[in-house]
């Protein structure tokens, strides 16, 4: 009888051992879901392409090229948009686009608008830069300098205008730096930002079918 009730007590001892076991494990495994659920990302920024009627694969943070070439040529168009007189809308534009360019290009561009507001150049002039149409977006257009760094060929048209009169309308290339920049997405969804030309900077089409 008394061998009975030990074997019994030894059984339920060993039952409630491998209760404590899984119990355990199981404390472990929601400590390491716990784990992984804090250190999770809470934002994820999904850059889809224009045209996506063909089907995409992105991985989260994976910056597509028609993204790079859209936002490059978007910031710039706005950046170059003087709509009465650039005296005063260059620095509005320089102020209102600041978290889309780099501490570096926003302060080549004020140094540049600082010259040219003091030779008379800006006050009474407007500026729109547009797309040449045929010259749209292709993969070339967009070149992987280093990672999270961007070359970007625009094909625009640049004109000017002094109290109505067309000063200068002329067509370049506009290599552009784009970087990321995820600083600040309240003010920049995008994460990237302008860096300045790349190369020389701006150059007419015929000089590259002269090369």
């Amino acid at each position: 009888m008394a061998f009975a009730y030990h074997k019994a007590m030894d059984i339920q001892r060993g039952h409630i051992n491998t209760l404590r076991g899984v119990i355990a494990a199981q404390m472990i495994v929601i400590g390491a879901l716990w784990y992984g659920w804090q250190s999770a990302p809470r934002d994820l920024t999904v850059h889809l392409p224009p045209d996506i009627r063909a089907g995409t694969s992105l991985r989260a943070g994976e910056v597509p090229a028609e993204s790079v070439y859209a936002f490059g040529q978007y910031i710039f168009q706005q950046l170059n948009r003087w709509e009465a007189d650039g005296q005063k809308e260059g620095g509005e534009r320089l102020y209102a686009l600041s978290p889309y360019l780099t501490p570096a290009y926003r302060e080549q561009i004020k140094a540049d608008l600082d010259l040219k507001g003091r030779r008379g150049e800006l006050s009474g002039r407007t500026r729109g830069v547009t797309g040449i149409p045929g010259h749209e977006f292709t993969p070339e257009r967009v070149r992987i300098v280093a990672p999270g760094v961007w070359e970007v060929q625009l094909d625009l048209e640049l004109m000017e205008t002094v109290d109505g009169v067309v000063v200068k309308r002329t067509q370049a290339v506009y290599p552009l730096r784009v970087v990321r920049y995820d600083i600040d997405r309240e003010k920049n969804p995008w994460g990237l930002a302008l860096d300045g030309y790349a190369g020389s900077g701006p150059y007419r089409p015929e000089k590259e079918k002269s090369k």
